[in-house]
């Protein structure tokens, strides 16, 4: 399967993630992790990524898709991947299916996780990091959800909505019943 998971800050992406790259046996493609991965083995990319970073700037677009597609052309996400964390804009969705495009390839499904602005700030907090206040939460949050809604419309036919609200395994069934897949599930 390739799936795009998306949700807003505190939504359980990265929880939900690791648990369906197990079952799937796919690879969790996360953006940040290969912002660490190519900065930390000062790729090229990794290089051009730090200057910005450094700079307290968003990396651009390109950089985030060359890092991406050299990530997908990895034997392991022969198979599918799980994306977290990109496409973040409509300008690097189309870049997505272009790469996409070029290998004869599509998504299957596009997972919105969603929950209460209210249940999104109590976890954060919970998670008690020194630059989770609850003011830098909500910004968080509304430029997520500025951010994100195109993103979701570009993918309309593909969008399945779960609620990330209830224990971590409701939300895994709830989400393998929206890709219409059996709870035990293991492609291997």
């Amino acid at each position: 399967m390739r799936l795009l998971l998306m949700g807003p800050p505190g939504a359980g992406k990265g929880t939900q993630a690791e648990i369906l790259s197990r079952r799937l046996g796919v690879p969790h493609v996360s953006t940040g992790d290969l912002f660490r991965d190519h900065v930390g083995r000062r790729t090229p990319l990794g290089r051009e990524a730090a200057r910005f970073l450094d700079a307290g700037e968003l990396v651009p677009d390109r950089v985030t898709t060359d890092m991406v597609r050299h990530r997908l052309e990895q034997p392991d996400a022969a198979r599918g991947f799980l994306l977290d964390g990109f496409p973040r804009t409509v300008r690097q969705a189309h870049a997505l299916s272009a790469i996409l495009s070029a290998r004869g390839e599509a998504l299957d499904a596009v997972v919105e996780f969603t929950a209460p602005e209210e249940v999104l700030v109590r976890r954060l907090l919970a998670r008690g990091r020194p630059d989770d206040t609850e003011d830098v939460i909500r910004h968080r949050q509304r430029v997520h959800h500025r951010e994100t809604v195109p993103v979701l419309g570009h993918y309309s036919g593909l969008v399945r909505t779960v609620e990330a609200v209830g224990t971590v395994e409701e939300i895994t069934a709830r989400t393998l019943s929206a890709l219409g897949l059996p709870e035990g599930v293991s492609t291997r």
